[in-house]
């Protein structure tokens, strides 16, 4: 039923002022061969401006594999380990995660992926469930994760579902005009900031249509973003969801977008619960690689926004949402072709 369904991220793993500093400490990551999650490497440049946490769970189930001497799955997780994926900001010590993610990636010479998925009330009630607890709470944790990113070059994608939520009734009326003057607010602030790019989120093509988004993104402040995102934690394909996006934009002012393909490489799950197809869905597969070169004058990147390999939520028997489960990470990896 719910379209994204984002999955809340590692709990506490980055938040914290200790690991920011390893997360500063590890950025300029080689490639000589060892196996440890810092040496995972750097994507080439070009059309690949992103960072790739040396850090990340990827990385290091990489490095666990390595250790087994489980050479065969290791290069399989290899495959998500390499790639620049989204960083989702944390409730609790947002200037500092943001600080030491935007630091990292400058000194690695690249821009940091960041999320921000904290809106109150935020995924209804369902596995994603949270967000701060009210309007000044979420004013002053984006005020601190602006002065964590600072000068630095950032993209950040703003809110996953949060209008979409607005759209199909899931959030209650009465917290809709304070998501609207949130969403607005966000906007403004972060373009402030000299080097962030900030893309609202805008569901995804298996997820209402065009029309019944243009007008509510319109109110959220999208003429002062530089874009919006579509299939943020979604399944529909590329070729779908650049559809999608160009007959929005065609609706929003010529808006650009990206799409997230972390999972969408054999589109979307036609099994079982339809209402439940965008949870830990099986025999799906990595999409196109993170990449400014999309060949698409509308489209500004395909960004792996969900990062792969970690849960939807407590279904098809995975862990809580956000979780790191390496068995389907690595049924993602197999099934990429």
């Amino acid at each position: 039923m719910y379209g994204s369904c984002t999955g809340w991220f590692r709990t506490g793993a980055v938040a914290a002022a200790g690991a920011m500093v390893l997360l500063a400490g590890c950025s300029s990551a080689g490639d000589d061969g060892d196996e440890k999650p810092s040496a995972i490497g750097r994507q080439p440049s070009g059309g690949r401006p992103y960072w790739v946490n040396p850090e990340g769970n990827a990385a290091r189930q990489v490095a666990a594999y390595t250790r087994d001497g489980d050479d065969r799955n290791a290069d399989l997780i290899r495959k998500i380990a390499r790639q620049p994926v989204g960083e989702w900001i944390g409730p609790d010590n947002p200037e500092v995660e943001a600080k030491g993610l935007t630091e990292a990636a400058t000194k690695a010479g690249r821009e940091a992926l960041l999320v921000l998925y904290n809106i109150p009330h935020r995924d209804c009630g369902q596995f994603s469930k949270g967000g701060a607890a009210d309007g000044n709470a979420y004013r002053a944790w984006l005020e601190k994760v602006a002065l964590g990113i600072g000068d630095r070059r950032a993209t950040v994608i703003l809110e996953p579902d949060a209008v979409l939520h607005l759209v199909d009734g899931c959030t209650p009326q009465e917290f809709h005009e304070e998501r609207y003057d949130l969403l607005e607010g966000a906007v403004q602030r972060l373009k402030q900031l000299p080097h962030t790019r900030v893309y609202m989120d805008a569901g995804n093509a298996g997820w209402h249509t065009p029309d019944a988004l243009f007008r509510p993104i319109r109110r959220a402040g999208i003429a002062d973003a530089d874009g919006f995102a579509v299939n943020v934690s979604n399944f529909q394909t590329t070729a779908v969801s650049t559809d999608f996006g160009k007959q929005l934009s065609g609706k929003v002012g010529g808006k650009p977008f990206v799409i997230d393909t972390s999972r969408n490489g054999n589109g979307p799950y036609d099994g079982g619960d339809p209402e439940e197809n965008w949870c830990n869905p099986p025999g799906r597969a990595l999409g196109e690689p993170p990449t400014t070169d999309t060949g698409e004058d509308l489209v500004d990147a395909y960004l792996w926004v969900k990062r792969p390999g970690e849960s939807d939520g407590t279904c098809k028997g995975g862990p809580k949402a956000g979780a790191w489960w390496p068995e389907y990470a690595l049924g993602l990896a197999r099934d990429t072709k």
